[in-house]
């Protein structure tokens, strides 16, 4: 399993104290220094079944200063997979990738039922 994270997230700590208190094997990928490509993001959002907007960080500092709450509703999806492939700081994490399912944000009763 991928684990892709910041290392300064809060949320992100305790997705990765979780994977280690559960025993789940993971590799750590820094989010800020290794960002998701725009190949990624499409094969994640498609096997994730969620809302492209749902991969935006969107209480990040990079999203306010932005203003992509404004901006996003008329972005095409392409535009939109190239804004969050230009920086990983843009993506929601953490974000749990497995090779039939991919997690955004840490729900530790999600990650309980699909990861253990």
């Amino acid at each position: 399993m991928l684990a892709v994270c910041y290392p300064r997230c809060g949320t992100c700590k305790k997705a990765v104290k979780w994977l280690e208190d559960n025993n789940v094997a993971f590799t750590y990928r820094d989010i800020k220094t290794d960002n998701p490509s725009e190949e990624e993001l499409r094969k994640w959002h498609a096997m994730s079944g969620l809302p492209l907007k749902k991969f935006f960080n969107t209480s990040g500092m990079l999203y306010k200063e932005m203003k992509l709450k404004d901006k996003l509703p008329e972005m095409s999806e392409d535009d939109m997979f190239r804004l969050l492939a230009s920086d990983g700081l843009l993506v929601k994490r953490p974000i749990a990738v497995t090779s039939d399912t991919v997690l955004v944000g840490f729900k530790e009763a999600e990650w309980e039922t699909l990861l253990k």
